[in-house]
């Protein structure tokens, strides 16, 4: 407040100053100038070069020259035909009357001055202020007794003139509106914070050349300027614009308009030099470019370059007259204004008694047509005016007709607006406009928006105008004459060209070509190479396969599962792949594992059909259902496999292959350690009753080895969550699989392979059995095959890009090759050979092997030897002679109490039995009993059952589930076929004793006694058995 308090001031004490200096400069002249008012509530000022500006030798003189039309009276004629438009439309001002003051700047700085400050008297003047006012003009009279609110000024012409009135009139904060003035000075509002202008700055111009140049991609061109303010400021503008768009100047050069022709022929000679540069943007003046066109004629180039002018050549006739050949094919820029039509039936209907309100008007009449006026300054030797005249007669409206009036309607709408914001309740001016606030004005005038003529006006933050301009191109008519032809526009930063308009001067009618290098291909990018043009010279350099063009100098490589478009101009994304159904190999995995399937269901129908038979029992039923169960689920693993990825199908892929192999091995396992356990005890006898024998406990120790591997499973998903994931095994290829990490295959495939390497060892140690009990066996053919099966997927799996194929295949195999080997064998013979699923088909009748214990001490026995030392070791070997267990009882005790026969306590605990012969009659009475093979019932087969559970402990099955089947079926291993093993190792062992001395030797010659006919009935009877059989 306190510095416009101070700047108001010191503008007063200025003015005061400045009008005595020119109320004493009006006495020295002796007169004051004219001025046109039409009164209103508030008044618009306005400069018009009424006059052409003094001669330089008068100058001093201050007096104008002769009275101009297009830039003088028609310009008062169009303020006040606007003024009076505005007053006549009862929207735009509503309530108040606009008024004009108009006054004469002569198209000179110093007029102009003394114009403004007229100007800036009246709007810093109260409203009943009139003092020391003084007219001599009759029009004019009436301002003596008129208050005035003059609230802005309009014009003048000039750009030099616009800016020295602009800093006298902003320091008042008085608006200006220019109509004509175009210099890009003025629009810097740290400078000139109070004009606004409705044409374009040159700046604009500029931007045009530019847009022509990239329109054509003319990249690397030369410039010439006028040297002078108009040429610098123009060329300046473009050389910004240009690098900003990438383009570059090869020469640049000036030359004044009235130059020697040497001057002129030096600067053609430096555009020659570079052979690249065939195009020639020249922001000069008219005679410049006449000049150019003439030096480009006398040194035979008028070929080699294509002139764009800026609107200082426009459509000139004179510019290009007398060098019509060498000036075809140019282009020019020419500022768009429309005519006004209404404009002209206004100014042909004047005449100097009609119009009285223009000061000027008899002054022009009489000089416009050479004759004098009665009542006004006569001229000498004219006569006097016949009142015939007419102003269409050589008329031609001025090309800025339509600026002067819409500068006038840019005041009116800012009046209107700013009423409308302050005076919301009444219409006409109401005390809060009033005074009028020049900087509250000036905002709103930047925020002007009308239309006028179809134009639609407004300003940007500089107070410019958007740019309009005509792209005139000067070329030979059909009918051989030369003119200017518009062949585009540029409409506030939009170009628009007509190419079948547009004429050059080359012998194809195509643009010329003015680049320093050719524009790259479509899938090359620029090297630029190091030069002082670096951004128009370069090298093309192609991008990679897997690259796009980012931009001009850049490739960028497309993100993983995405792929160069075919036009290089980004990057399309890749279909992502994963297994079809209708694809060879999952065809293949899905058939093979239908098949396994359906194989598996077959078998499991057929065991469960003979589940009671001896074939069914000597597999162990239950495990044998569980290693079906686990083949299905490996054949049904097939499926989430080849399924489209998801969690859920992830999830189960990542569950079912695992746990079928550990329901398939599992019980395997535990099959083959019970009949490991059973053949190692070969050393000695036990009579603790044996452990984790029964089916029971065999079904628990395979649920244990199952959940072991659930557990891995669980444990896996939970550290590593199934989800989806995108792979790219080549550069142009997406899988989409499951984001199984190597744990989650190893983890749980681990525990399956050391059940399968478990299988592998036990199967290995029990290889050699007896052919009619080769279970084990078909075992390891199972378990060899299957090494083989998964030696060959670690590599193929890890190391190739078939993982889901491989692993269905492998799955599928390794459940294939268990059902074929162990169990196609007991199918076929319960199918096709039912006379061998029997217990007698089971009975031990050639040499065995037997390989768990000590090798070296392993006996041979044949059924012809009779030597009862060479009795045949069996497989069966019961809990009860692995030594578990501390023996209370002596080894004689210990084979009575195994054969049922009465316990005997040891001497020395017990006394001795008077009579021995009739005990030991007694147990070879039993031993017979127990002993006889055609017994099947009453005390003999209870003794023998009892004294085989005592041996082979208490799961030993000797009546099994169903009492309606017969002994010989409830078994495939009959108690013959357990006492067959039972007594050799018992004669081992009390031969050992003798020698010993553990028992008396007259106690292990009854033993011998009584087992040796035992033995030798064993072995005939069975030769006849299996020839009656067979």
């Amino acid at each position: 407040m306190w510095w416009d308090t101070t700047r108001r001031s010191l503008a007063r004490v200025l003015l005061v100053v400045v009008t005595v200096v020119a109320l004493n400069h009006e006495e020295m002249i002796g007169r004051r100038r004219k001025t046109a008012l039409l009164e209103g509530d508030i008044l618009i000022g306005a400069l018009f070069s009424v006059h052409h500006q003094p001669k330089q030798k008068s100058a001093f003189t201050l007096t104008c020259g002769e009275i101009r039309e297009q830039y003088g009276i028609q310009r008062v004629e169009a303020a006040f035909m606007a003024i009076d438009e505005i007053n006549a439309n009862q929207t735009l001002l509503p309530n108040i009357t606009l008024g004009v003051e108009i006054r004469d700047s002569c198209w000179y700085s110093s007029i102009a001055l003394e114009q403004s400050i007229e100007f800036i008297r009246d709007a810093l003047a109260s409203p009943g202020d009139n003092a020391n006012r003084t007219l001599t003009s009759d029009a004019c009279k009436s301002a003596s007794t008129t208050s005035k609110r003059l609230v802005g000024v309009v014009g003048p012409g000039s750009s030099d003139v616009t800016i020295q009135v602009q800093n006298l009139l902003q320091l008042f904060r008085i608006p200006q509106v220019g109509y004509s003035a175009t210099s890009r000075d003025l629009s810097d509002k740290s400078r000139f914070s109070y004009f606004m202008r409705v044409v374009p700055s040159d700046y604009y111009q500029a931007q045009v050349m530019v847009d022509i140049v990239r329109h054509y991609n003319w990249t690397y061109v030369s410039a010439v300027h006028t040297d002078g303010n108009y040429g610098q400021s123009g060329i300046t503008a473009f050389r910004e614009l240009a690098e900003k768009n990438n383009i570059c100047i090869a020469k640049e050069d000036s030359v004044l308009s009235n130059a020697e022709d040497e001057a002129f022929d030096m600067v053609i000679h430096q555009l020659r030099e570079d052979q690249r540069a065939n195009v020639v943007v020249c922001f000069c003046e008219g005679m410049t470019v006449r000049n150019l066109l003439l030096a480009a004629q006398r040194n035979n180039v008028t070929s080699r370059f294509l002139f764009i002018g800026s609107d200082g050549w426009a459509d000139r006739s004179d510019v290009v007259a007398g060098l019509e050949e060498a000036a075809v094919g140019g282009l020019s820029v020419k500022i768009t204004s429309s005519s006004v039509g209404e404009f002209d039936d206004h100014y042909f209907q004047l005449d100097p008694d009609n119009n009285k309100r223009n000061p000027w008007f008899k002054e022009f009449w009489q000089m416009r047509f050479n004759c004098s006026l009665p009542g006004h300054e006569e001229i000498v030797s004219l006569p006097p005016c016949s009142g015939m005249e007419s102003l269409r007669d050589r008329y031609k409206q001025d090309t800025k007709m339509a600026f002067v009036m819409k500068a006038i309607y840019t005041m009116a709408w800012g009046l209107h607006n700013m009423q409308r914001d302050l005076c919301p309740f009444s219409q006409g001016l109401c005390e809060s406009m009033l005074p009028i606030n020049g900087s509250l004005y000036r905002d709103y005038l930047v925020n002007v928006t009308f239309s006028y003529m179809g134009e639609l006006v407004t300003f940007d933050s500089r107070g410019d105008p958007p740019g309009r301009y005509d792209i005139m191109n000067y070329q030979r008519l059909k009918n051989g004459s030369f003119d200017y032809v518009r062949v585009g526009t540029w409409d506030n930063g939009t170009l628009v060209v007509h190419e079948e308009r547009v004429v050059f001067n080359s012998s194809d009618g195509l643009p010329p070509t003015s680049v320093c290098s050719e524009p790259c291909s479509y899938n090359e990018y620029k090297s630029f190479v190091e030069s002082g043009d670096e951004k128009c010279c370069w090298i093309c350099t192609l991008c990679d396969k897997d690259e796009y063009l980012m931009n001009e100098t850049t490739c960028q490589r497309c993100t993983p599962g995405y792929w160069p478009n075919t036009n290089k101009t980004g990057c399309d994304a890749i279909p992502v792949k994963y297994i079809m159904w209708d694809d060879a190999e999952s065809i293949v995995a899905l058939s093979l594992a239908s098949l396994g399937f359906l194989a598996t269901s077959f078998t499991m129908l057929v065991f469960i059909r003979y589940n009671h038979t001896p074939v069914v029992k000597a597999s162990t039923r239950e495990l044998s259902y569980i290693i079906f169960v686990g083949m299905m689920v490996s054949y049904c693993a097939t499926l989430p496999l080849l399924a489209r990825p998801t969690t859920l199908s992830c999830a189960v892929s990542r569950i079912m292959p695992g746990l079928s192999f550990a329901m398939i091995y599992a019980a395997l396992v535990t099959k083959t350690n019970r009949i490991a356990r059973i053949l190692a005890g070969n050393k000695k006898i036990m009579m603790r009753k044996p452990r984790f024998m029964s089916a029971t406990a065999q079904v628990i120790i395979t649920c244990i080895l199952i959940s072991i591997e659930v557990g891995i499973i669980t444990t896996t998903l939970i550290l590593d969550p199934p989800d989806v994931d995108h792979i790219y095994p080549r550069q142009k290829e997406v899988k989409l699989v499951c984001n199984t990490p190597p744990r989650g295959i190893i983890a749980p495939m681990g525990w399956d392979f050391f059940l399968i390497a478990m299988c592998t060892v036990y199967a290995v140690k029990t290889r050699n059995l007896p052919e009619n009990f080769n279970e084990a066996k078909f075992i390891g053919f199972s378990m060899y095959t299957t090494c083989v099966i998964w030696m060959a997927w670690l590599p193929i799996y890890f190391g190739s890009d078939h993982k889901i194929i491989c692993m269905s295949m492998c799955t599928s195999l390794s459940a294939m090759v268990t059902l074929v080997l162990l169990f196609f064998p007991k199918i076929y013979i319960m199918l096709f050979r039912p006379e061998k699923n029997d217990r007698s088909a089971f009975k031990t009748a050639t040499t065995v092997r037997c390989h768990i214990g000590s090798s070296s001490k392993a006996s041979m026995s044949r059924p012809s030897d009779p030597s009862p030392s060479a009795a045949i070791e069996s497989l069966y070997v019961g809990p009860a002679m692995l030594g578990i267990g501390q023996p209370q009882l002596s080894l004689m005790q210990r084979i009575r109490s195994t054969l049922g026969m009465p316990f005997i306590p040891p001497i020395g605990i017990l006394p001795r039995d008077p009579n021995p012969r009739s005990m030991l009659r007694r147990e070879i009475s039993v031993w017979s009993d127990a002993s006889g093979s055609a017994g099947t019932g009453g005390a003999s087969s209870n003794n023998r059952d009892m004294m085989l559970r005592r041996a082979y402990g208490s799961q030993l099955d000797l009546t099994g589930g169903d009492m309606l089947w017969s002994r010989e079926d409830r078994s495939s291993q009959t108690t013959d076929d357990l006492l067959d093993p039972l007594i050799p190792r018992l004669r081992r062992r009390v031969a050992r004793a003798v020698r010993e001395n553990d028992i008396d030797v007259s106690e292990g010659r009854e033993f011998f006694s009584i087992t040796h006919n035992w033995m030798i009935s064993q072995v005939c009877p069975g030769e006849t058995h299996d020839k009656k059989m067979e």
